[in-house]
């Protein structure tokens, strides 16, 4: 996280700015569980998150009619579902 951490702020800004990570860290620690600490899960895991980020920027632009604060929590929106989904309690079988 450290190294993600210093990527962002030398080589996209070049300088240090308060608020620049903006909770990126614990995406990626949910990245790792998503990914089960194996190395090609956390791959197509951080893939994931980076197409929602994208896409939270890509429909930022195309100036839809809502808020910006949801398209800025969509990323963390779909990291609580990825993470919420697989630990949701099987369902109960029909009684005969």
């Amino acid at each position: 996280m450290a190294v993600g951490g210093a990527f962002l702020s030398l080589a996209q800004l070049g300088a240090f700015t308060f608020g620049i990570i903006n909770g990126r860290g614990w995406v990626c620690i949910a990245l790792i569980i998503f990914g089960n600490w194996e190395p090609i899960k956390v791959m197509w895991g951080a893939l994931l998150f980076g197409l929602v980020f994208a896409l939270q920027l890509r429909l930022q632009s195309k100036g839809l009619k809502l808020p910006y604060e949801v398209f800025l929590a969509l990323p963390y929106l779909v990291t609580i579902a990825v993470l919420a989904l697989p630990a949701a309690p099987p369902r109960c079988p029909r009684p005969f």
